[in-house]
């Protein structure tokens, strides 16, 4: 039987996967490869079926409890939120103080994580290159839509938490990132440090919802088509560079467009996005140096 230590580093290794959630380019999937409970969090949300859940109906919470790996789950669920409580509003207010230079780290984040996502892809074909190709498009059209069409409605906000919850099974893309994609990172990161409870509440049952659902999609993805759906995240990923681009020039319709650092209205602060892009492309070398040296060790 594991005892408490086991399940106080559980949930240490769910404040690292939160930290990751927090950050976009940063995968908490790939914090659960790198400690080392990947399969086994896979495994355990994929439990969750219609099996399970007739034992929870019929008041077998015992025998539910343990079909699900509750325990574990518990464990790394705990974490996560604490986690996610406690960076929310620093990462708010670093967003506010410092955006170009924030930007630029997450630019360096993104950048390279989709150049480790495709780097062991082998036998390529023209139809893979297609669905790079595809989530390229997909990628520069979410992020050129305009905040007047994707809202701050409860239903999309429900859509926000299933399709950012679903990344928790799939290393290599963030979930924040894709909030940063549908424009709701901010908005989000603010709910969570102010604890808007209609939306977070809202979220929650959506993250719920596409977590169950997409680990199961993603795993039949991955299967049977898996060069064609890790390029298309990498491309939606490069698609994305459009949104995480550190200096923005905001339309009078609220719509932000990329611009060059010398029409940027206000101080650019060219060096230190520089340098803060490179902190971030040396900050997911590292996390793949580590993932590369643990998965030797326990190959």
């Amino acid at each position: 039987m594991k005892g408490l230590s086991h399940y106080l580093i559980l949930a240490l290794k769910g404040v690292g996967m939160g930290a990751a959630n927090v950050i976009p380019g940063v995968s908490g999937g790939t914090i659960a490869f790198l400690t080392g409970i990947y399969e086994e969090l896979l495994n355990s949300i994929k439990s969750i079926n219609l099996s399970s859940l007739k034992l929870l109906c019929k008041g077998q919470f015992k025998a539910f409890w343990e079909a699900v790996n509750g325990n574990f789950l518990l464990s790394l669920g705990i974490g996560i939120v604490v986690s996610i409580l406690s960076l929310a509003k620093l990462m708010t207010a670093i967003l506010e103080k410092w955006p170009i230079q924030t930007w630029s780290f997450f630019f360096g984040l993104v950048l390279v994580s989709t150049i480790f996502m495709v780097k062991e892809l082998k036998g390529i074909r023209w139809n893979n290159i297609l669905s790079a190709l595809i989530g390229v498009a997909f990628g520069v059209a979410i992020c050129l839509v305009s905040p007047s069409e994707t809202g701050s409605s409860l239903p999309f906000i429900l859509l926000c938490g299933a399709v950012a919850m679903c990344t928790m099974v799939l290393p290599g893309i963030s979930g924040s990132f894709i909030l940063v994609l549908l424009g709701k990172y901010a908005f989000i990161m603010d709910a969570v440090g102010t604890l808007n409870i209609p939306v977070l509440a809202v979220f929650a049952v959506g993250a719920i919802a596409g977590l169950l659902a997409f680990s199961h999609l993603l795993s039949w993805l991955l299967k049977k088509f898996y060069n064609g759906t890790i390029l298309f995240l990498a491309g939606l990923m490069i698609g994305s560079l459009v949104k995480v681009w550190p200096w923005k020039m905001v339309l009078a319709s609220g719509v932000d467009r990329p611009v060059l650092p010398g029409v940027y209205a206000g101080n650019p602060c060219t060096t230190g996005a520089i340098v803060w892009c490179v902190v971030g492309i040396l900050f997911i070398c590292a996390l793949e140096y580590l993932a590369g040296e643990m998965a030797r060790k326990n190959g």
